[in-house]
């Protein structure tokens, strides 16, 4: 299958971009009773300053004096305490200037009472209504519109998908390859989000780089001097890299959490999100590869070298600057 035409615009869009670019923005109320609560706020480092997109409180809520501040190298954090006269139910929290800016912010409410919700906020939704019971769709189209961003902003896993499809010959190998990948993620997100598997942030970030160059080797590899057992099973790849990738899924979501009330579905949604994403981006590759076909003649192996040491030389230098940050702990 010619998917490697769309090689050039590919590298050109990774050109400019990060594996991860952006954690995510969170804005965090919890609820300490008697009408006192902690607003807290993270926005990714390379944002600042987070003051210009500040938190909008309820109307019957006002700072009890300035935030704590502080920043480590990825995130800048604000805390300010808060107090509320009324009732926050049917009240609305929301992010000051949203409407007008491209990012999202996820929102997680959590009250003394055990109530939890969590939405995103982003231009077409800068305020949420907090309701009196938490709402199940709500958590549905939550998690699943995080679980969509995180795939698509996510440079190295679209990377192992794009060389994966460089890497089958067939449609119905394609089917079983993205299947397998898909149940290699799915479990290990679902274990490391519930706690059962750990493993250090650092460590797994490089080695999901080296997944991406282990696949690159596969590419150069001359079949005619013998198929390599992951060019005979493509799917046998996907599958063991995508239990590594689901690890580096499920630090996504732990920067958010999972609502106490709805794990299942938070994580289902969160997992359904990033399928639809991975869809999306699949049929997008599959559709600029067959008008690509009609207008570029340039030789199939050439270009297939091209994106396999495209691939190769990105995710070595990858490889170099986590195993770095690895080291530096």
């Amino acid at each position: 299958m010619k998917f490697w035409l769309l090689a050039i615009v590919f590298f050109g869009a990774l050109g400019s971009a990060e594996a991860h670019p952006l954690s995510p923005t969170l804005l965090q109320w919890i609820d300490l009773g008697e009408g006192r609560a902690e607003l807290h706020w993270k926005t990714p480092s390379t944002q600042i300053p987070g003051e210009n997109l500040p938190p909008e409180l309820p109307v019957d809520c006002r700072y009890l004096g300035e935030p704590e501040r502080r920043q480590d190298k990825a995130s800048l954090w604000f805390r300010w305490q808060v107090a509320c006269e009324g009732p926050l139910e049917g009240a609305t929290l929301g992010v000051s200037g949203l409407s007008e800016s491209r990012s999202n912010v996820v929102l997680d409410l959590r009250f003394a009472d055990g109530r939890e919700y969590q939405a995103v906020l982003n231009a077409a939704f800068p305020q949420f209504k907090i309701p009196s019971k938490p709402e199940r769709g709500q958590v549905l189209r939550s998690y699943g519109w995080l679980g969509i961003e995180h795939i698509l902003s996510g440079w190295d896993h679209l990377l192992f998908v794009f060389g994966l499809l460089l890497l089958v010959k067939s449609r119905r190998a394609l089917l079983w390859t993205i299947s397998a990948f898909t149940l290699g993620h799915s479990v290990t997100l679902s274990l490391a989000t519930l706690g059962i598997v750990r493993v250090p942030v650092a460590a797994m970030e490089a080695a999901i780089a080296f997944s991406i160059f282990w696949l690159a080797v596969e590419l150069v590899r001359d079949p005619a001097k013998g198929r390599t057992f992951f060019q005979r099973f493509p799917w046998a790849m996907a599958l063991a890299f995508g239990l590594l990738h689901g690890l580096g899924f499920a630090g996504a979501l732990s920067e958010v959490g999972l609502p106490s009330g709805a794990i299942p579905l938070a994580l289902a949604s969160f997992n359904l999100g990033i399928e639809a994403g991975q869809l999306l981006f699949i049929a997008g590759v599959l559709f600029l590869a067959g008008l690509a076909r009609r207008v570029v003649n340039i030789p199939a192996t050439a270009l297939l070298r091209v994106s396999a040491y495209g691939i190769g030389g990105l995710s070595a230098f990858w490889v170099f600057e986590r195993c770095v940050l690895a080291w530096r702990g």
